[in-house]
């Protein structure tokens, strides 16, 4: 079979011999990839490197690669919202999987290992703020998988059809997909100290997640809704607004990963934490050593 070259159009390159939006070179990413939200979020990771061999900086995606206990990792944040999760997971597989001088793909396929470390809405009388939920399988309210072909062998159709049935689904909010996150990077990381569930990915932080303030919603018993959903003997345990479109994309390109997030506000209860940052070190510290 021959190698697939891509044009400029398509693998933009930046003149220094970076990706477009990262402004990382292959050489600057490690194997293993620690994702966050937040760019500051980035220095708190890297706060328990060994030593830092690259840094970089362009809008929100901050980047330091480095070494922690002698192994090599690479730490990105990533923004807010799956629309950010396409750029991301998509430069980061060029990085690792074309040919940045001749633009052709790579005849041996390099894996990556990508876990997302966020904060979230607990959905749960068992998922109380402060709480470690690991993604299981996340349910897209995004849309985003749906432009990708192939999306229905990463993603679990039945459940997507159970989720809609139960939900009384209007099509025109568009295809909710279910991701379904690499088992064994779930076992690894979330152990038995983290609550394994389903997650919801919204795409957006108000309305989608059943936040009403001065814009009514249109569904007001949307997140009763989803709080009794269960299938296969889990519940959706949590909102959160990546996971789906990190689960589902990475396994579209034959890479592992995986989200886990620390409740900061529980729905269920109507209880928040703002003041949360110093306790996700104790999140950052479990995924740095198990990755």
């Amino acid at each position: 079979m021959a190698k697939r070259t891509f044009p400029e159009s398509e693998l933009i390159i930046n003149g220094d011999g970076s990706c477009f939006h990262l402004h990382l070179k292959p050489e600057f990413l490690a194997d293993h990839v620690v994702l966050v939200g937040d760019p500051a979020r980035v220095n708190t990771v890297a706060a328990h490197f060994d030593s830092i061999e690259h840094e970089v900086s362009s809008r929100e995606f901050h980047t330091i690669t480095g070494t922690y206990k002698g192994k090599r990792i690479t730490c990105q944040s990533h923004g807010i919202g799956c629309d950010n999760i396409d750029i991301v997971v998509n430069e980061l597989d060029t990085l690792a999987n074309i040919d940045y001088k001749t633009r052709e793909e790579n005849e041996e396929h390099r894996t990556l290992t990508m876990v997302r470390i966020g904060t979230c809405g607990g959905l749960q009388p068992f998922t109380p703020t402060g709480a470690f939920i690991a993604s299981v399988k996340s349910i897209g309210f995004d849309g985003l998988l749906n432009y990708y072909a192939g999306r229905n062998v990463v993603c679990d159709i039945p459940m997507e059809k159970a989720f809609r049935e139960h939900m009384q689904w209007d099509p025109i909010k568009g295809a909710p997909y279910v991701a379904v996150a690499d088992a064994d990077l779930i076992n690894q990381i979330a152990a038995d100290d983290m609550v394994k569930g389903y997650t919801v990915a919204c795409g957006g932080f108000y309305g989608p997640q059943g936040r009403q303030l001065r814009a009514d919603i249109a569904d007001p018993e949307q997140n009763k809704k989803i709080e009794s959903f269960e299938y296969e003997g889990m519940k959706i345990c949590n909102f959160e607004m990546e996971s789906s479109a990190l689960a589902g994309l990475a396994s579209l390109l034959g890479h592992r990963a995986m989200t886990c997030c620390m409740v900061i506000a529980n729905r269920y209860a109507q209880k928040m934490n703002t003041d949360y940052k110093s306790s996700i070190d104790t999140l950052i510290e479990k995924v740095l050593d198990r990755i």
